[in-house]
Order: C-alpha cells, then structure tokens, then sequence
C-alpha cells in the first residue's frame, strides 16, 4: 500500500459525497443532533466519553476520518473547540456548509488519517474515531502513532467502530451462520481495497504506539436499524417487526454476537 491507495480512497470519497448517506445530512438527521448531542453516540460509548471528558467547555477535540460529521457536530454542541479531519475535501465542503449554516465555529481540515500532518503535536485533550474509520486503514500503526503524537500528555482517545466479529459472516438464516472468511483474513478485499481488522490488530498498534488501553466495551446493536442495508440510499427500510427480528438472536443468529467495539486510551 502505498500513496497511490490513499489517492484512490480521496477520489472515490470525493465522487461518493454527494450522494453516500444523504440521509445524514438532512435538516431531521442535523435537528435531532442538535436537541440532543449525545444521540450521535451508542449509548454505551456516550457513558465511556463523559466518564473520561465530564466537561467538554474549551477542551480541544479531534475527530479524524470524520465522515458524516455527526461526532463533530455534537463535540461542538458540547462546548468543545473541534477541528474535523477527512480525506475528502467534498465530505469536508458538505459538512462545513452546514456547519456554517448554524453559525457553528467547527475548523476542518483535509487530511489522511495515517499522517495528520497538517496537525499540531501535543495539541488535544481528546481525539475521537467513530465507525467506519478503520475499514480504510491500511496502516494502523501509523494511524495511532498519528492519534498519540496529536494528543496532549494526559489526553484521552476513544473510539467506537464495528466489531471485528461481525467481519467473517455473511448475512444469516434463521437456523445458521454463513461463513464467508476466517476471522484473520484481514484484506485488502474488493476493487477499492478495505481492510477488516482483528480486535488485537487493534489493540496492539494502539499499545504500540504509546497509549495505554484504560477501557473496552463490547457492545450489541441499540435498535434493528444496525441491520438494514445501508449501502445504498435506495435500499428498501425494514419494518418495524423486521427491525425487531433483527435483535432476536433467536431469529437472526449474528445478533448473539456484540456488534459495536468502543475502546478507550490515554496518552
């Protein structure tokens, strides 16, 4: 892997920002965020941040490989001077538009994730990752090493993703699992590699890049929309009793597995 990859990744983003999960720019999706900043969190996650950040008012948060800027929003709703980083500068332009919208002071800058370079050493009180971030990493280490210089000594890294279990099966009957990897099959997979990290792949490159692991949760789905198709805008919703079936693990045998992976580290 090289920088050809990560030129790949920013303009296949760039091509998709328009269109990939639109729903989470709408003026419903940004208003609910804004009656309740904790809502762009698990629940269970949400209770790791405040544990480790009671009071946001002026802290310095970093929230890389920012996305749907969700996470970012709700840091600043929370008091919280928020720079967001992507590898999109398209992502980046339709998250600051509504940003500015609000009159939100949120800074973005275009960056990858494995680097920060644009980014201050020993500048952070916190640095978040939320999901779908590590499926694009094909570097970890160089990823947290990027997390750990950026934060302040005495800083705190949380973040929340898919768990690696989740990575082997494929969509399930009511009576089996279909398996479709092993677990340690990590990738590059598909035409725009992604990469499915193992839980210690994880844990080792944050470890090994000077953080301290203080906590882990490992977590099940709030609601059955974890299992709707989400890949596609046009993908048809399931109904309330599908969604409902989904967490029956009775019925849908992954959902005996945690889905949700959060992680907390200090620096």
């Amino acid at each position: 892997m090289n920088e050809n990859y990560t030129e790949n990744i920013r303009r296949n983003w760039n091509e998709w920002a328009d269109s990939w999960y639109l729903k989470y720019r709408t003026e419903e999706a940004i208003s609910a965020i804004i009656r309740r900043p904790e809502s762009a969190f698990h629940s269970t996650t949400y209770a790791m941040i405040q544990r480790a950040m009671p009071d946001f008012e002026g802290k310095r948060v970093c929230v890389p490989s920012s996305g749907d800027n969700h996470a970012v929003y709700a840091f600043h709703l929370m008091g919280a001077q928020v720079t967001s980083c992507d590898i999109s500068e398209r992502q980046l332009e339709n998250s600051s538009s509504i940003a500015q919208k609000h009159g939100w002071d949120i800074e973005f800058i275009c960056a990858d994730t494995m680097k920060l370079c644009q980014l201050d050493s020993d500048a952070y009180d916190f640095v978040y990752t939320s999901n779908g971030v590590h499926v694009w990493i094909f570097d970890l280490n160089a990823m947290y090493q990027s997390v750990h210089r950026i934060l302040k000594g005495g800083g705190t890294y949380i973040m929340f993703d898919v768990h690696p279990f989740m990575r082997p099966f494929g969509t399930a009957s009511a009576h089996a699992l279909q398996v479709v990897k092993p677990y340690d099959a990590g990738g590059p997979f598909e035409a725009t590699p992604t990469f499915h990290w193992r839980v210690q792949d994880m844990i080792n490159a944050m470890m090994s890049s000077g953080l301290s692991i203080r906590h882990m949760e490992e977590m099940y789905a709030e609601n059955g929309s974890f299992w709707e198709d989400q890949s596609s805008d046009d993908a048809a919703p399931l109904s309330e009793q599908e969604l409902a079936d989904r967490c029956n693990w009775k019925l849908n045998p992954l959902a005996a597995l945690p889905q949700w992976l959060s992680v907390q580290a200090v620096k």
